[in-house]
């Protein structure tokens, strides 16, 4: 973790983690939000999802879903910002180099250019693919849907791996990172490749009707006038 966040993370175990579910969840869910929009607290979440599995074994079944619902509620917010605002706002918020490296990555990779992203623990950057998908109306239900799944998916990871190995889960994620992340990437394509392969190879019902009413004789031509 970064220094200056040290006793950030303090305060926060003794104020959110140890608190009842029934406080601790609303505020995983607003400093998700926060974090994910208009602040910027790195590893924060990781930390807290990691501290309250670790004490609390149990609570991995749970306390990453607030987490993971935090982060797709400050995303959405920052995605509308950002629709609205257009590329004027993106370009006064973002190098234009790098915008556009993100914007090239969003039209050859589509929907991984955010999952990857949002699997990655920081310094991996995550806003500013957030940002552009709004400026570039990538759909908003898929959007939502991919964000969701990935941090769900970072998440539960921490929780289950700090249940077992404790904090130091953290600093293995952020050194081995982008090798799991390239693991669950190609996981995915595979995924995807699959379900492709799957949807071809079913008929079309739309297909076959128009096949059948072709095949079919027209009885209309066979009746002679009166």
């Amino acid at each position: 973790m970064f220094d200056w966040l040290r006793p950030i993370g303090r305060w926060l175990e003794r104020y959110v983690i140890a608190l009842p579910i029934y406080y601790a969840a609303p505020a995983m869910i607003l400093i998700g939000a926060l974090d994910s929009s208009l602040l910027s607290l790195p590893e924060i979440n990781d930390y807290l999802v990691v501290g309250r599995c670790f004490k609390q074994p149990s609570a991995v079944f749970y306390f990453p879903l607030f987490a993971a619902i935090g982060s797709v509620l400050g995303c959405l917010l920052l995605y509308t910002i950002m629709r609205r605002g257009g590329q004027a706002l993106l370009r006064r918020r973002f190098k234009r180099e790098n915008i556009e490296k993100v914007e090239r990555a969003y039209a050859r990779y589509g929907f991984l250019a955010i999952a990857i992203p949002a699997l990655l623990p920081p310094p991996m950057p995550f806003k500013i693919f957030v940002a552009t998908a709004g400026t570039l109306e990538y759909p908003r239900w898929k959007f939502l849907v991919t964000v969701m799944a990935a941090r769900a998916f970072r998440y539960y990871v921490e929780g289950i791996l700090a249940v077992f190995y404790g904090r130091r889960v953290l600093s293995f994620l952020r050194d081995n990172g982008l090798v799991i992340v390239i693991i669950c990437g190609a996981a995915a394509i595979i995924f995807v490749l699959i379900y492709a392969l799957v949807n071809r190879r079913q008929p079309d019902p739309a297909e076959n009707e128009k096949t059948s009413n072709a095949a079919m004789p027209n009885t209309n031509d066979n009746v002679l006038p009166e």
